[in-house]
């Protein structure tokens, strides 16, 4: 706000953006004459020059590239402009023999080049100066000008240097709960014999609260892509387990409540492009309607109703679709299983009836109502085979809900017999020799999840911990899981847990001794959700965690480091060849890259699988292959990775068992960088990411 002198002028000195940008300014004024309106003035706002640099987004460790640093001027005039790196964690080396101080006439662009080599991993920061400067030396005859203002201008560029080979992850993940005590645990940490010189990093974080550390990451819970409609809910239905939370136990706070509500939001408009005319739900919302994803899409719109608004009108069209779907109690089904390990001794209906059994109760219909009565028969009438693990976890949750304890208690019982114990830890898997992470983490969730839903007593509470304590072991560094499934209901039966057992009051100190020295960490009442943070490099070691006091910790160290693509048979395998012309004339060099895709596995056909396609440094797609490759055989949808840019991720609806499914992609240099290292590809499994193949490409013309 602005006060007139009383000669009706003023002036109001602002500073705006140096960018080459047209402004339109808008100003009215209240007086005791009344309320008056200024026209509007359009006024252009640029620097003299300005400097812009050419870089790749990332380059490997030991490639170098060419850094261009071009000068614009937007003077009539000529001008003396000096062009300069500023030293920083990389060795610049000048090409040619230009001068880098030269003149710069009206309307003309320079380019100045160096050899950039930096060994630092990680963000190097490159960052070149441009000044205009006064010379005694003319430039086409006339004397150059130094403008009085925007005489210099300093750009920064962040360029990513990764190592070599493949990057893994390990976290290791602990929930202390000291009663005015001491507890311990001791971890040792070794790394792979091959892993890459120098890539190891480590980071030990600490919370008060078992959902903090998803809370921090509402926006990335996993390490997976997001282009489809199940991914999609998988983002957006824990926003709503944790809100549920926070305002369960007080705690929800109003910067939580907009941030989560703004991922509400857009998730519910992102899924209804995944939305059919008939109120179905689809993956890539084409083809046949899938019940499992409309189920999962009704249940979480019904919960999401309670923060923001959702048009009752999709929910009440989606769940009359799946009604028409029951056939003698049990719902057909329709689009592609989720995840082909859930399926085990009985129907994939008896799944899915179950799994829509759990939707419809959550919703509040109730036991009674003749659509979920006939379904919750056909699951009765299933129970002379438990061989499915998974069918009999969702079972017990379902009749959990009902209130029909008998059953529940008849489900529960058998489960005891499946379950793993060690160490205090509890959970379940499929099958005795299930290698799927993702699938065991769904199972014991479920069963967490029965086993606290109907007043659980001190001695299902103890149960249940134990259960919790396993889960939060299988977190991953962003707070959630291995897929999109486990994600959802682990931190579902998470939630509810946390609220049950949620205390107010409580102080604890954390003391983590790392190869690196020690660290302390206070959780008290008033930081429960505060996410608590160290890194450090010297990774290898002995670690001792030690938690004092009487209120819970989560503690999680996680690592990451490289190694070489590694050669291991899994039940896919990628092979990629290319084809190139080495001609150095070309202004953008090409080259057709062919993949070959195949599965091997237990099953007729995979889950859906990704071809996820890192670039050449300096490397993008051809924008027309790219899009002949989003309409070739079982490609469903191609996006680029939003976490790490200069990755491809190809959607392939499934890979038919044994038989080799051929693509093809053309990459053109947009950067020249030399010394290239190869580019990885890998193959995996959408639902289980640990089921991969790996291969590598490189440039024959460097």
């Amino acid at each position: 706000m602005v006060l007139f002198r009383t000669s009706g002028f003023t002036d109001k000195p602002i500073t705006v953006p140096d960018t080459i940008t047209t402004w339109e300014t808008e100003a009215f004024c209240l007086s005791s004459k009344g309320f008056g309106l200024a026209p509007r003035v359009q006024f252009t706002v640029f620097q003299p020059f300005f400097l812009e640099l050419t870089l790749p987004y990332s380059i490997i460790r030991g490639e170098r590239f060419i850094l261009k640093a071009t000068v614009f001027s937007y003077l009539e005039s000529c001008m003396m402009v000096a062009v300069n790196p500023i030293p920083g964690s990389y060795t610049l080396t000048p090409v040619g023999g230009a001068e880098h101080t030269f003149c710069l006439c009206g309307n003309e662009r320079v380019t100045r080049s160096w050899t950039l080599d930096t060994s630092n991993l990680g963000t190097v920061n490159v960052t070149v100066r441009a000044e205009a400067v006064a010379s005694p030396v003319s430039c086409n005859n006339e004397i150059v000008h130094v403008p009085p203002r925007g005489r210099v201008d300093e750009v920064t560029r962040p360029l990513i240097v990764k190592p070599e080979g493949i990057e893994m992850s390990n976290t290791h993940n602990l929930l202390l709960c000291p009663k005015d005590e001491t507890l311990t645990e001791e971890l040792a940490v070794k790394l792979p014999d091959d892993m890459i010189p120098d890539s190891a990093r480590a980071a030990v974080s600490v919370l008060g609260d078992i959902l903090g550390r998803a809370m921090k990451n509402l926006d990335g819970l996993l390490q997976m892509p997001y282009g489809c409609g199940e991914q999609n809910m998988a983002l957006l239905a824990p926003n709503i387990y944790i809100l549920e939370y926070l305002e369960k136990t007080n705690q929800l706070t109003q910067e939580i409540r907009d941030r989560a509500e703004q991922f509400l939001t857009s998730g519910y408009q992102r899924q209804l492009n995944y939305k059919h005319s008939d109120g179905a739900y689809s993956t890539f919302g084409t083809g046949t309607g899938n019940t499992w994803l409309t189920a999962f899409v009704v249940r979480t719109f019904v919960k999401a109703k309670h923060f923001v608004h959702i048009d009752q009108a999709n929910i009440d069209e989606s769940k009359m679709w799946l009604e028409s779907k029951q056939e003698n109690g049990c719902f057909a089904m329709l689009g592609k299983l989720f995840h082909n390990r859930m399926k085990g001794g009985v129907s994939d209906n008896v799944t899915l009836t179950a799994y829509i059994s759990a939707a419809l109760l959550e919703m509040g219909v109730p036991a009674d109502n003749e659509k979920l009565s006939n379904a919750l028969t056909c699951l009765k009438e299933s129970m002379n085979d438990l061989s499915n693990t998974y069918t009999t976890a969702l079972m017990a949750y379902v009749f959990t809900l009902a209130n029909d304890l008998t059953t529940r208690t008849q489900l529960l019982d058998h489960l005891n017999t499946k379950a793993h114990r060690e160490g205090g830890l509890l959970h379940w898997s499929q099958t005795s020799a299930e290698t799927s992470a993702s699938l065991s983490v769904e199972i014991s969730a479920y069963v967490l999840l029965a086993l606290l839903g109907n007043n659980p007593g001190p001695n299902d509470l103890g149960v249940a911990s134990n259960i919790v304590r396993w889960l939060t072991k299988q977190q991953n560094y962003y707070g959630g899981f291995s897929s999109t499934q486990d994600t959802v209901v682990a931190l579902q039966a998470l939630s509810l847990y946390s609220t049950l057992v949620y205390s107010p009051g409580g102080q604890s100190t954390v003391t983590i001794i790392t190869p690196s020295g020690s660290q302390t960490f206070d959780v008290n009442q008033n930081n429960k959700l505060l996410y608590q943070e160290t890194t450090f490099q010297n990774v290898e070691g002995d670690y001792s965690v030690s938690v004092q006091g009487n209120t819970c910790a989560a503690i999680q160290i996680a690592l990451m480091y490289n190694v070489p693509t590694p050669t291991v048979t899994s039940a896919f395998k990628v092979d990629v060849t290319h084809k190139v012309d080495c001609d150095s004339n070309l202004l953008r060099p090409k080259m057709n890259l062919f993949f070959k895709s195949e599965y091997n596995g237990d099953q007729e056909t995979s889950n859906m699988v990704i071809l996820n396609i890192k670039m050449l440094s300096g490397f993008k797609p051809d924008s027309r292959s790219l899009k002949e490759l989003e309409g070739a055989l079982l490609v469903e949808r191609i996006e680029n990775d939003q976490k790490d840019n200069d990755h491809y991720l190809v959607y392939l609806k499934e890979l038919p068992k044994g038989i080799p499914i051929n693509h093809q992609l053309v990459v053109v240099q947009e950067r020249e960088v030399s010394n290239l290292k190869p580019a990885v590809v890998v193959l995996y499994d959408y639902y289980q990411p640990s089921d991969s193949d790996e291969t590598e490409y490189s440039y024959p013309c460097a």
